[in-house]
């Protein structure tokens, strides 16, 4: 593997565990330094205990799986548009970026509404009998 002269890797990944290693730490950091994704990895855990309480089925558990690695991809990717942005442009405002900006929000935006509806067809007629 060779290092540049800071001992940050320049060349491919040799190995599968390389390519792991250099996941784990992408989503350490975006847990880390992105608050939207912290609410969205609690709002996750909120729907599997609500899941698991409600007693769910399996289709059941299926869409609310869809639901929350749509939510949880579509910030990934929009953390990626970010910052691959502000290195395209240092960080200064530029039209165009704000354009991609707001896209990429806007598609979280559309998977969050997506999981919510999900979440409210699986568990808003089980609460209202819970309610009877």
């Amino acid at each position: 593997m060779n290092l540049d002269s800071a001992g940050k890797q320049t060349e491919k990944n040799r190995h599968f565990g390389q390519s792991l290693h250099h996941a784990w730490g992408g989503v350490v950091h975006v847990v880390k330094q992105e608050r939207n994704m912290r609410f969205h990895l609690l709002a996750a855990v909120g729907a599997i205990l609500l899941g698991w309480l409600l007693k769910v089925s399996t289709l059941e558990w299926l869409w609310l799986a869809l639901a929350i690695f749509t939510v949880i991809s579509a910030e990934f990717t929009n953390t990626v548009v970010e910052a691959l942005v502000d290195l395209i442009v240092h960080h200064h405002y530029d039209l165009g970026a704000k354009y991609a900006k707001d896209v990429a929000a806007g598609v979280v935006l559309c998977a969050a509404v997506f999981a919510v509806v999900v979440g409210l067809l699986i568990f808003l007629p089980r609460l209202m009998k819970l309610m009877q």
